[in-house]
């Protein structure tokens, strides 16, 4: 018996000068892009910080934009654009053309904990902002002022739950990693502390006065209060030491089992071209393993953290869904 099989379709010419336009027009697109990544950049950049200027935000970003006139020849313009707890910055970037022509430094609350904070973010920085690099992880430190006299975590849970009812703790905002961190704090401990919420530099004012009993600040905001003996250090809140305060133990190692920090990062507009995002990804990470660079960053209390793209942001989602449920149980309510 024999078996005849289908003649197998042959593409008519028209077909194939299709297939052959769309492989020509994808290869066009590739050509372009490459030379996008060559070319850039080619006019000033705008790197827009979420935060005042004189933070650690702008510290950082000054820095990174430093290095990169000094390799690229073009200038970088800052611009602080403080508000709405990061997401004024946010908004100005993630509508911005995706051309790697403006870029946002900000800190982890307007990327972990705002998306769970605000209910109807007109830019989500989850889905509207392309990661590009992480800058530096910043622990945060348990400070508390000298007038209280306690030296160290153990002596200030005995002072907080002698005075129930009593203990304040300020943070930079509503959201803010002061704020979730000091939650965070009193809930492990069970001290029922009050969360008193300032627009920025107050709550550490206040917290010199004496009139708040502890707070989780960056290091590179307060080093110069801890150095000169305005405030006491009782323990920074990630999981080793900090290299600006040797002398520091970690929660951990006073028991509180928190392991936590802030961290510093530059963002693009979602869809900017991943040749232009991997090319400024690269040229970050030089940056930050500069001898110099690394040793000014670790005198502020800023541990640079170079990652690639994807660990990057693999990174950001990961903080988000860890932040979330923390979010929610704190009530915070979004000013």
């Amino acid at each position: 018996m024999s078996i005849t099989l289908p003649r197998p379709r042959l593409c008519p010419t028209s077909c194939v000068k299709q297939g052959l336009f769309i492989l020509a027009f994808l290869s066009l697109g590739a050509i372009n892009l490459f030379a996008q990544a060559q070319n850039f950049p080619d006019k000033p950049i705008k790197m827009i910080v979420a935060f005042t200027a004189g933070g650690t935000s702008d510290i950082l970003a000054r820095e990174v934009a430093h290095q990169l006139t000094q390799r690229w020849g073009v200038s970088i313009v800052i611009e602080n654009k403080a508000g709405a707890a990061g997401n004024l910055g946010t908004e100005l970037v993630g509508r911005a053309p995706a051309d790697g022509y403006t870029l946002l430094v900000t800190s982890f609350g307007p990327i972990a904990i705002n998306p769970t904070l605000f209910k109807n973010l007109s830019v989500n920085p989850q889905k509207d902002l392309q990661p590009v690099a992480l800058l530096a992880e910043v622990p945060t430190v348990l400070v508390v002022p000298i007038s209280i006299g306690v030296h160290t975590v153990a002596e200030f849970l005995a002072y907080a739950r002698a005075n129930p009812g009593k203990s304040n703790y300020g943070s930079t905002g509503i959201g803010t990693s002061p704020h979730m961190t000091g939650y965070f704090f009193s809930q492990k401990t069970n001290i029922g502390a009050i969360h008193i919420p300032y627009k920025g530099a107050e709550a550490t004012r206040d917290l010199v006065a004496g009139r708040l009993q502890y707070m989780f600040a960056t290091v590179p905001s307060v080093m110069q209060l801890i150095k000169s003996d305005q405030l006491k250090a009782l323990a920074v809140s990630t999981k080793m030491r900090s290299r600006g305060l040797p002398d520091v133990p970690t929660l951990m190692e006073t028991g509180v089992d928190i392991a936590t920090g802030s961290w510093f990062a530059l963002f693009a507009p979602k869809n900017t071209p991943l040749p232009i995002v991997q090319k400024l990804n690269t040229e970050v990470v030089k940056i930050l393993e500069l001898p110099l660079v690394k040793a000014r960053l670790v005198a502020q209390g800023a541990e640079p953290v170079p990652m690639n793209v994807e660990e990057f942001t693999a990174f950001t989602k990961s903080e988000y869904e860890n932040w979330a449920p923390i979010v929610k149980s704190s009530g915070a309510k979004a000013e």
